[in-house]
């Protein structure tokens, strides 16, 4: 399985933390060497770890913003 090249370029806030320090965090993330995209995921304390989540251009975002 090819390595995912990643890149947090802007942290924006956590949404939650779990009991084994892990959180639920909103980034904009550079995958590949792409342009960034607000991504919403679980990231271990280094963020070395993540889990899966869902990543969202600018309009989806806005989108997502309309909708609440």
């Amino acid at each position: 399985m090819p390595e995912i090249k990643y890149e947090i370029t802007k942290h924006i806030g956590v949404l939650s933390e779990s009991a084994s320090g892990w959180k639920k965090e909103l980034n904009m993330v550079s995958w590949n060497d792409r342009e960034p995209k607000y991504d919403i995921r679980e990231w271990s304390p280094d963020h070395t770890k993540m889990g899966k989540g869902v990543t969202l251009t600018q309009a989806e975002f806005d989108a997502l913003k309309e909708l609440a």
